[in-house]
């Protein structure tokens, strides 16, 4: 927008400065002699104009160089953020896959170890129950003790039970010798 208005203003001042000296070459072309005291001043003048015409000439050149770069610039960046964007979009489009088939998978996975964490935890139990069942364990001194004196108390009380049933029941069929009932 600043570009066409710099150009319209800048080829106005070119068509100015162009008509200016073309009036002033016809004026000072003429016969006419009315002006011969001033023909230094007029090329003076006309020099200058020239001057300006060739830097209003080089500037608009230059200004319509400048906008043609800025606008190829703008071009070749525009095709380049379309292709990044289209590049990103893509990449954008394959993470999202990526990541839903990722949270299945750890979903699938995640189901998988609850399942066989129970059959771990099942097997565990199971192997706990036959070792208490298979494995042998050492006794302590104490244990073994304990076990002794309980048995070594169960043979007496044993003995104890004996002796008195046989003493009672050889009695009853009298055959101790020597040995005679006691009346109470």
């Amino acid at each position: 927008e600043q570009y066409t208005k710099n150009k319209a203003d800048m080829e106005q001042g070119l068509f100015g400065v162009k008509l200016a000296l073309k009036v002033l070459n016809e004026y000072y072309a003429k016969g006419d002699k009315a002006h011969a005291g001033n023909e230094g001043g007029g090329s003076g003048v006309i020099g200058l104009l020239e001057v300006v015409e060739s830097d209003f000439t080089k500037g608009s050149a230059e200004m319509t160089a400048a906008e043609e770069s800025a606008a190829s610039t703008y071009d070749t960046e525009s095709k380049e953020n379309a292709i990044e964007k289209a590049t990103k979009e893509q990449d954008v489009k394959y993470k999202t896959k990526e990541s839903t088939e990722l949270d299945a998978t750890v979903a699938e996975t995640s189901s998988d170890r609850s399942g066989v964490q129970a059959e771990l935890d099942a097997v565990l139990e199971y192997l706990s129950k036959m070792e208490a069942q298979c494995v042998e364990k050492a006794e302590t001194y104490g244990e073994r003790k304990a076990g002794f004196e309980a048995e070594l108390a169960g043979l007496k009380e044993g003995l104890r039970i004996l002796e008195s049933e046989t003493a009672a029941s050889l009695l009853q069929r009298g055959s101790l010798r020597g040995v005679k009932r006691h009346v109470a």
